[in-house]
């Protein structure tokens, strides 16, 4: 009983579900059936029939006639047989044969697909048909006009064409054929034809009118302009050279007869409408004819600058060679009494070697003045650069000079050192000797000898031939170091031999009351009696502060002298 329920419930699903679909192949009959009555229903042929407003002949009734028989073509074939189709498809679909059906319909659709594609060709072209008439038509009555002035322009300023007039005007006879064949295209409704012809019309023309526009200032410079520069340019030349300015070597003459004859070349070309090798040759003889100048103009400055400044340079180098021969002469003779640092001596040697250099610089420079080899613009670079590397070369040997003589100067300065690290050794010795210390001790005395002894050695280095000054200095120093220790300490000595005796001379009320106090004073006054100064105070001091604090300060203060 199940099983009977099972295949009668799947019976009923499966007359649903072909119900379903066959309602879906009557939806899509439907929907083509409206498709293919819209079709039928546009004014394709009322479209076609805007082409009448053009010639009916040609290409264009080629195209005309082409779509024309496409349309009726989809009218009386194309159409009836997609209804053939559709009736197909319902009665396949009322028999349940789904897919028949549905093959059907796809063959229904693709034909209509087929049909849309062909109508909106068939505008896209018809559009652009009457486009391309209107757009060429409008061309045509701006290009009529505009070849008419180019024309008009030619007659009436015939003299500023030359021999290009004729050209021009075969060129502009050629444009107006081409206007008169472009209606004959029009008439014949070869229209896309004449579009073509308009488009290379109109880039014709802007060429020409361009050339026609270019031709007169081009022809002028070439024809007056150029040539009257360039002979302006070798007139002045020839009067330079006349003048003794040295420009030969530029070739300026050779290289504008050259162009002299390239401007009857481009003359030519130009007259045979070749003008943009006209400008490029125009433009390059633009720029080079200042450039001439230029060089004409710097090498007359230069010639100017070489007479006026050559004087001074002559000058210098005499007066630098003068005083070098003059430091040469003092540099050897401070080498019989003096030792020249080998710095010092590389140094000269090669101040010496650079002179030479200049020397030579001048004497070539003086040849090229003479022999006119080169320009007047090399010789003022030669001379600028040779009064700057003598200046400097003034500048170093003045500094060396200098550096020279602060030999006699160290001298003398040494000499006047050594005296008076003598008058200091002999005020300090006659201090020592006018005080009333009991003796002086030893060490004193050998700081004098060694002091005396190191100013003898200064002496001895500055007798010395040739003088070593190197040598003086650094016994010069040892000596001055030795006066100020051997001074130093014995201003130490005489001040603590003085505060002693004032010490003990303060201490001695205390004496009779303080018998430990007597006994360090007595030690302190045998301590200086036996030239030992400086124990001597301590021994003292130290005793006195031991009764009367702070009384150190108070002598201090009241003799003035520093401990």
């Amino acid at each position: 009983m199940a099983y009977v329920i099972g295949v009668i419930l799947i019976i009923i699903a499966l007359i649903i579900l072909g119900l379903i679909l066959r309602k879906k192949v009557y939806d899509e009959v439907d929907r083509l059936e409206g498709w293919k009555m819209d079709i039928m229903n546009r004014n394709v042929t009322s479209e076609l029939a805007r082409i009448k407003s053009l010639n009916l002949m040609g290409e264009t009734q080629d195209k005309f006639e082409s779509w024309k028989d496409r349309w009726d073509h989809i009218l009386t074939r194309e159409l009836p047989d997609i209804e053939e189709y559709l009736l197909d498809a319902e009665e396949a679909a009322d028999r349940f044969r789904i897919s028949t059906a549905k093959k059907n319909l796809k063959a229904v659709e693709d034909t209509l697909e087929s049909i849309e594609s062909d109508i909106d060709e068939m505008f896209k072209e018809l559009e652009h048909l009457l486009d391309s008439e209107q757009h060429s038509r409008k061309e045509i009555e701006y290009l009529q006009p505009k070849i008419k002035g180019l024309r008009k322009k030619i007659i009436q300023h015939r003299h500023l064409f030359g021999k290009a007039e004729y050209r021009f005007d075969v060129e502009i006879d050629e444009l107006e054929e081409e206007v008169g064949r472009y209606f004959q295209l029009a008439e014949t409704g070869n229209y896309f034809e004449g579009q073509q012809l308009v488009y290379n019309l109109k880039s014709r023309v802007a060429v020409i009118e361009e050339q026609i526009q270019a031709f007169p200032s081009l022809y002028k410079k070439c024809k007056k302009e150029l040539p009257a520069q360039m002979d302006d340019l070798l007139a002045g030349i020839k009067q330079m050279k006349e003048d003794g300015y040295r420009i030969e070597h530029f070739g300026f003459e050779k290289e504008l007869h050259k162009d002299q004859e390239l401007l009857i070349e481009n003359i030519e070309k130009l007259e045979k409408g070749i003008t943009s090798e006209v400008q490029e040759f125009i433009g390059r003889i633009e720029e080079r004819i200042p450039e001439m100048y230029q060089l004409l103009e710097k090498e007359a400055v230069a010639k100017s600058f070489v007479q006026k400044q050559f004087p001074s340079y002559q000058k210098l180098m005499d007066e630098v060679n003068s005083d070098f021969g003059s430091t040469l002469q003092e540099v050897e003779q401070l080498q019989e009494t003096y030792y020249i640092e080998k710095t010092d001596m590389e140094l000269h040697l090669s101040l010496e070697k650079w002179m030479k250099q200049l020397q030579h610089q001048f004497k070539l420079i003086q040849t090229e003045m003479n022999e006119e080899s080169i320009s007047h613009a090399e010789l003022r670079e030669l001379i600028e650069d040779s009064y700057k590397e003598l200046l400097q070369l003034q500048e170093s040997h003045d500094e060396f000079k200098e550096q020279i003589r602060a030999l006699r100067k160290d001298e003398i300065e040494a000499k006047e050192n050594v005296l008076e690290m003598r008058k200091q050794l002999y005020e300090t010795n006659r201090k020592l000797q006018k005080s009333n210390i009991p003796g002086v001790p030893s060490f004193i005395w050998n700081l004098l000898d060694e002091a005396v002894e190191k100013s003898e050695l200064v002496v001895k280095n500055l007798a010395k031939q040739p003088l070593d000054m190197g040598e003086v200095q650094s016994s010069l120093s040892e000596a001055k170091k030795a006066v100020l220790t051997m001074i130093e300490q014995t201003e130490l000595l005489l001040d603590q031999a003085r505060l002693v005796e004032l010490v003990i001379q303060y201490a001695n009320r205390y004496r009779s009351q303080d018998s430990v106090l007597a006994e360090k004073l007595y030690r302190a006054e045998s301590l200086f009696r036996n030239y030992d100064y400086e124990n001597a105070l301590e021994e003292a001091i130290t005793a006195l502060e031991e009764v009367e604090p702070g009384a150190l300060k108070r002598l201090e203060a009241f003799s003035q002298v520093p401990s």
